[in-house]
């Protein structure tokens, strides 16, 4: 049994329509119809509030949908698994680049062209993207914020909240032009790329989005294989001597370089009891109190 046979089912034990059930989640009509003759798939579980909605108002148990939905979209995906990523939108490219700072949107759309969604432009776009569904991650419930967007985009509240929850659900490999005219573009103001780092710096436009700008950096970094020094094991196997030790003063100790030496577990105890001697750390310096004149 999936979803939509639970739905249809439902809505005609309450006698109800599908244009009850679209109001009560805050969707349009041709939204719910669509979603019930299976030419939408359910949209993930943790990427909308649609399923809480339906359930309530269908005096479901609460994650009766959401449970099926998980199921329905597994196996949507190993069939769709098969073929390669297809080539992005030319409407979506143009947008990318656009918004790209002006000094490095030549070099940008040069290297896009080279190669069909190849790996700068799957990067660019999926952390514009990632930004892009945080904010409206966010901003889900807020109906004034939502009404903003849709005065931007033409539409209705309910429109919008249907293209929210559409996007909400969407992955890099199936953005489309929909999406980038009612997000990307209103909310993403600019971004730039470090093209020796890769690292990135992504604007947000101010009226819509409120932070700083978000910053990515992608560095290559050795894996951490620390020793550990046979002293350090001996004093935690000690609980006479680790006992009352703390998680944070533990990764302290645990830190200590020692050039080759090799300290023993009496040297980590006396550590944590000087670690703990408040002799050993200045304090700030506090202002004199001044004589008040009493005698």
């Amino acid at each position: 049994m999936d979803v939509c046979l639970v739905i249809k089912r439902r809505l005609e034990e309450l006698g109800l329509e599908q244009k009850d059930l679209a109001s009560a989640s805050e969707v349009t009509e041709s939204y719910v119809s669509q979603l019930l003759a299976r030419k939408k798939l359910p949209p993930a579980p943790d990427r909308t509030d649609i399923y809480e909605k339906m359930a309530k108002f269908l005096k479901l148990p609460s994650d009766r949908l959401s449970k099926l939905a998980e199921l329905e979209r597994r196996d949507a995906l190993k069939k769709g698994l098969a073929g390669p990523p297809a080539p992005m939108f030319a409407e979506i490219r143009e947008l990318i680049v656009r918004k790209c700072v002006a000094a490095k949107a030549k070099q940008a759309s040069a290297i896009f062209e080279k190669q069909p969604f190849g790996e700068l432009e799957r990067l660019v776009t999926q952390k514009l993207l990632d930004v892009v569904k945080t904010v409206v991650r966010e901003e889900l419930n807020s109906e004034n914020w939502l009404h903003l967007v849709a005065r931007l985009a033409g539409r209705s509240y309910e429109q919008m909240r249907v293209t929210l929850l559409e996007f909400l659900d969407t992955d890099v490999f199936s953005l489309s032009p929909e999406n980038c005219v009612s997000f990307l573009d209103p909310l993403i103001e600019s971004w730039d790329v470090d093209l020796t780092t890769f690292g990135m710096e992504i604007v947000l436009n101010r009226r819509i989005a409120s932070g700083d700008p978000r910053r990515f950096e992608f560095v290559e970094r050795a894996p951490d294989r620390q020793e550990v020094e046979p002293g350090f094991k001996e004093f935690l196997k000690d609980r006479s001597l680790s006992g009352t030790a703390t998680k944070e003063e533990i990764e302290l100790l645990k830190n200590l370089r020692f050039n080759g030496k090799r300290p023993t577990s009496l040297y980590y105890y006396r550590e944590l009891q000087s670690l703990r001697d408040p002799l050993h750390f200045r304090t700030e310096d506090r202002p004199s109190v001044k004589n008040s004149g009493r005698k």
